[in-house]
């Protein structure tokens, strides 16, 4: 248990020492940028047109910024100055080998290192391209995004609470529950006989819960870290259709590879079915396969489409401050308490909806587990 502490320990200490202190040579580099940006209005003939001041608040741009992945990690803006913390880019080229570099040598997407660019617009906006004879040109991508900082964040939060909650039921097996003990080993056991057993059954649910505690509790925990809006939270994990594939691919395997004589016979040959829609056309059949597809694919984009949806409302409802604000300063003010009120309801109700998310997930993997195992009558 020592070692695991001990390991624990690095990973975190190692995540800050290579995300986190670069933000200070970053700051100095915005800065710099922010005096000759402000060197060259000078020299412009003193006509004192700040960029800032001519830039107009886009919420489609707001919002799509906060939910989709990024380069960086960006905390705040100031002055018309932008503080955000660089991430490693890693990508292999075969014109150029491996590069490892930070994302700050993009200065924010505006300038281009080592042929290297992140284009805003055109079918390659957001991603690192490199330009090859004027071309764009798609290199093998393992950068720490802020996708992939954020899973590591959560990943050693689920490891510091799972084997803290290991180590006090070995050194106290005979005692109440304390502390975070006490608050999820409802949850655990929730998991366990109501989802696991009551889908799967008494005989294969213990095959199957150390899956589908990992998962619930994966999700669970992403989601409430979204609705966190300060640096190491508020990404928008679960909200990326790529981590929700992953996870419904999981779930895909694991119910192909276990799945029995029994479940496949249902699927090619269903009892029960009238003969004509087998033979000549094999309808029922093809309808069993597709659905065979089609549930991992329900799950993923469920997961996805909602805690999207959850993080666009409640952006949303920030974005009226600033579009009444630009109309008149007073009605900004105004239109804030409503907004405020409005976003705080929708993070309550997040809370709930963080929940059912990861229950649903659970859910429906065990009952697809369930199906793949059951025996014939």
């Amino acid at each position: 248990m020592t070692d695991t502490k001990t390991f624990i320990k690095s990973v975190a200490i190692a995540i800050f020492m290579v995300f986190a202190l670069p933000l200070a040579a970053n700051n100095d580099e915005v800065h710099h940028e922010g005096e000759n940006h402000e060197a060259s209005t000078h020299v412009e003939g003193g006509e004192n047109h700040e960029s800032h001041e001519a830039e107009k608040f886009v919420p489609g741009d707001f919002i799509m910024n906060h939910i989709a992945d990024a380069y960086e990690w960006h905390i705040a803006e100031y002055d018309g100055e932008h503080y955000s913390i660089p991430l490693p880019i890693i990508v292999y080229s075969e014109t150029s080998g491996l590069n490892v570099f930070m994302s700050s040598k993009f200065h924010h997407g505006h300038e281009a290192y080592n042929n290297f660019v992140i284009p805003s617009e055109g079918v390659n906006a957001g991603k690192v391209v490199e330009i090859v004879e004027g071309e764009e040109v798609l290199p093998i991508d393992i950068s720490i995004t802020k996708n992939v900082l954020s899973l590591f964040v959560s990943l050693i939060i689920i490891m510091w609470l799972f084997f803290g909650i290991a180590k006090s039921y070995k050194r106290n097996p005979n005692s109440a529950p304390k502390g975070v003990q006490s608050l999820l080993e409802p949850i655990i056991i929730f998991i366990r006989d109501d989802v696991a057993k009551a889908s799967i059954g008494e005989k294969n649910y213990l095959k199957y819960t150390p899956f589908l505690l990992t998962i619930f509790f994966f999700i669970f925990i992403n989601n409430l870290m979204g609705l966190i809006p300060i640096f190491p939270f508020g990404a928008n994990l679960t909200g990326n259709i790529a981590v929700t594939l992953v996870l419904a691919l999981f779930t895909f395997v694991i119910t192909t590879a276990v799945a029995n004589k029994n479940y496949w016979v249902h699927i090619i040959n269903a009892p029960g079915v009238p003969w004509w829609l087998k033979f000549p056309i094999p309808l029922m059949p093809v309808v069993e396969i597709m659905g065979v597809f089609i549930k991992p694919f329900v799950l993923m984009v469920r997961l996805f489409a909602n805690i999207t949806a959850g993080h666009i409302i409640a952006l949303g409802f920030y974005s009226l401050i600033f579009i009444f604000g630009e109309m008149s300063t007073g009605l900004g003010y105004g239109v804030s308490v409503v907004s405020i009120a409005f976003t705080i309801f929708m993070t309550v109700l997040e809370l709930l909806v963080a929940f059912i998310q990861a229950y649903v997930f659970t859910l429906l993997s065990a009952l697809y587990f369930g199906m793949a195992t059951e025996e014939a009558h």
